[in-house]
């Protein structure tokens, strides 16, 4: 086996019993909620849904979704569940509307975050002879907090570098010899063309995994990464209003993230109608934490597109685990109809030649037509080829583009440097419609 578990009798447990002890917890959490939330409290009154009513996992389906918006409406003590003198810890962040979502923490729901992120680091290989470098921000984002909690548990020698500052972050993993790398995908593969940069050999770093998150990613960027750092890139999931980092995470198995079903039960529903699906098909990602004191949430709706399997790893996990995030139903573009995610547009171009994986979506509309510029930056041999080579790049970009997501785009060609880098969240889109 090539993965290490951190807690087998949970990772492993059998299917029946994780059932069995998913409900005793959601009868628990339901209880909670509904004596501590007035919110959710007349949600289930007006469903006509009691707790005593809530028996197994099944019943799941007769309680009511909660929505980012609620956080906002009620912020920002409005959906604790605890009393504030037993909250320890306040994360959060921040709002389109100018106003953020906070999410409050006991030290029982740190402690379990803490659990989370313990596992997902130990998937990555990682244990108390590891140097794990965490270059997720600091502060009110659960990113860097998250990490060195989960590095700290295990034993590990953790490196609290949070973001930004590239060439200092490059000089500590060759001077400390770190092994393992927490950051955003997207930063990832900016280390890595600063490296190379840099002209500083992948061989001399120690580096063997990394746990990347926070935003979506595809299976090629995952190739240039490891091709970049020369580790293992694992894909890790987490929100603020469920814990944080390490909701699911994958092993070495890369073959999707195992979701740690014992503190929150995943749910895949239609996102036009709220009916839950089964195993296997695509729809919205849903979670109900069983084990938050905090501020629990029943039935969040993620906005999240995946799909969720339940077979049995290789790695001997039988936890349930989710895809990789196909996008988002608040971020999915409506262009002429057509339903356009960027991922779909980074899946092409991470294999074009000549072509860095840097881009920027900018949608427009001109006399009631919308219109999709794909600005795409070109490595620097190609920037300096012929005007007729990259007249073909854009040519079949623009056709797999077409046979991807369905749609015609004007393809930008752009000289190396000039799409914007983020140390954290990458920003892909412009939307210009005022839609």
């Amino acid at each position: 086996m090539r993965t290490k578990i951190w807690n087998s009798d949970v990772e492993c447990m059998d299917r029946e019993r994780l059932r069995a002890l998913q409900g005793e917890r959601l009868r628990a959490v339901v209880k909670r909620e509904y004596e501590n939330v007035p919110l959710y409290r007349e949600r289930m009154d007006e469903k006509g849904v009691k707790p005593a009513d809530i028996r197994t996992v099944d019943d799941l389906q007769y309680l009511p979704f909660m929505e980012k918006t609620d956080l906002r409406d009620t912020f920002p003590y409005g959906l604790f569940a605890a009393p504030k003198k037993d909250i320890v810890r306040i994360q959060g962040s921040s709002g389109t509307t100018g106003k953020p979502i906070v999410s409050g923490y006991t030290q029982n729901d740190i402690d379990a975050w803490t659990e989370m992120m313990a596992r997902t680091l130990t998937a990555a290989g990682a244990d108390e002879n590891s140097i794990v470098q965490v270059c997720y921000g600091y502060g009110l984002f659960t990113g860097g907090l998250g990490a060195h909690q989960g590095a700290g548990r295990i034993g590990a020698m953790t490196v609290p570098m949070s973001s930004g500052n590239t060439q200092r972050q490059i000089m500590m993993m060759l001077e400390l010899g770190t092994t393992h790398l927490c950051c955003t995908p997207s930063y990832a593969l900016y280390l890595g063309e600063t490296l190379e940069k840099m002209r500083i050999d992948r061989s001399q770093l120690k580096l063997k995994a990394g746990c990347f998150g926070a935003e979506p990613w595809t299976e090629e960027m995952r190739g240039e990464i490891e091709r970049l750092l020369g580790l293992d890139a694992l894909d890790i999931y987490g929100l603020t209003e469920i814990a944080g980092p390490g909701v699911s995470f994958e092993c070495m198995e890369k073959h999707g993230m195992h979701v740690n079903e014992d503190h929150v039960i995943p749910e895949i529903i239609n996102p036009l109608t709220g009916k839950a699906l089964p195993y296997g098909e695509k729809g919205e990602l849903v979670f109900t934490t069983i084990t938050k004191e905090g501020m629990p949430m029943i039935r969040y709706r993620t906005h999240d597109i995946c799909r969720l399997h339940d077979e049995k790893c290789a790695c001997g996990r039988t936890l349930v685990r989710m895809e990789r995030l196909m996008g988002r139903t608040d971020d999915m573009l409506v262009i002429r109809g057509v339903n356009v995610f960027p991922s779909q547009i980074e899946s092409v171009l991470v294999g074009v030649q000549g072509v860095a994986p840097h881009y920027l979506l900018v949608v427009d509309r001109q006399n009631a037509t919308d219109s999709l510029e794909i600005q795409v930056e070109v490595t620097d041999d190609m920037f300096a080829d012929s005007l007729g080579k990259l007249e073909e790049i854009k040519r079949i970009i623009g056709e797999r583009i077409k046979s991807v997501a369905g749609i015609k785009a004007l393809i930008t060609l752009v000289g190396p440097g000039t799409i914007p880098r983020f140390e954290g969240k990458a920003k892909r889109v412009i939307d210009k419609r005022n839609l």
